[in-house]
């Protein structure tokens, strides 16, 4: 009986073309170079120059009323609060109109802001006249110093929640205005700290009290300066830089105290005609469909 060689089955590498096969001597990283992504390349992070130089400038302020006032200069260290309170009113609008706002602004701003308008004011006052008052004096001070501190957390806290029109108790450059103001008025009338040391310790109590404080006081974010104005407004602008030069100190004292007098007035009027006395927002805004 005849028998029949059986053909051997061809391997699977046969069947593919010669230009398909893997080469051995290819290394590995080489042969699958194509099927790796390259790992993404991470950006330098920088910060914005212009806002935060005007920041930079308001905490040299602030440094520098400090410094004044450990040598008994009040003056000049008042005038470099009130300095530090008008560039910290620009850093802010500098970012948004050159669309350069960033977290690390706002945290500079913050910590700048402690240091011009928490610290720098408390030490001035106390070495101005709270000294004399032993333990009185510098827990006074403190409580300003503690009270600016408490202010700024809460405003960066509550920032998403808080009625833009006005402010959660007394704004931080308000109060460091009315601290300074008083010490800067007294100076220049030549009152000595040391005649004056109650008066003192009741506006610094007052001031750093009213910072943490539910008392809403008008914050001007709604007055927008795109718009036209009347032709009278340009000309109460310039009657009131008319006025605060004249006579800085007094004018400067007089227009915060007025300001500091005003959130009281503003609580008592919400609560009378049966508004909600806090601004802050607790419940979600919804529109009411009829």
């Amino acid at each position: 009986m005849a028998t029949f060689k059986r053909r051997k089955a061809k391997s699977s590498i046969a069947q593919f073309p010669k230009v398909l096969r893997p080469n051995k001597n290819i290394e590995r990283s080489e042969y699958l170079e194509h099927d790796v992504a390259d790992p993404p390349v991470r950006r330098r992070r920088g910060i914005y120059l212009l806002p935060n130089a005007f920041t930079t400038a308001a905490l040299f302020c602030g440094f520098y009323a400090i410094v004044m006032a450990m040598n008994l200069r009040f003056d000049q260290a008042s005038i470099a609060i009130f300095a530090a309170m008008v560039l910290d009113s620009l850093d802010g609008r500098v970012a948004r109109l050159t669309n350069t706002q960033s977290e690390f602004g706002a945290q500079y701003d913050s910590l700048s802001d402690m240091v011009s308008f928490g610290a720098a004011p408390a030490l001035v006052v106390y070495e101005w006249s709270l000294r004399g008052m032993g333990k009185l004096g510098w827990l006074a001070a403190f409580v300003y110093c503690a009270g600016g501190a408490l202010r700024l957390a809460r405003f960066n806290t509550n920032i998403a929640v808080v009625d833009k029109r006005y402010f959660q108790g007394l704004p931080s450059p308000a109060a460091a205005a009315l601290v300074a103001g008083f010490v800067w008025l007294m100076d220049d009338l030549g009152f000595h700290g040391a005649s004056l040391s109650w008066a003192a310790w009741a506006i610094t109590l007052y001031a750093g009290l009213t910072m943490v404080s539910n008392v809403p006081f008008y914050s001007f974010k709604d007055i927008n300066l795109r718009k036209p104005m009347p032709f009278i407004a340009a000309f109460l602008v310039v009657l009131a830089l008319v006025a605060i030069f004249s006579d800085p100190s007094k004018v400067l004292f007089g227009l915060f105290v007025l300001y500091g007098l005003s959130g009281f007035g503003v609580y008592f009027w919400r609560w009378f005609k049966g508004k909600p006395v806090s601004i802050v927002q607790t419940e979600l805004e919804h529109d009411d469909k009829d």
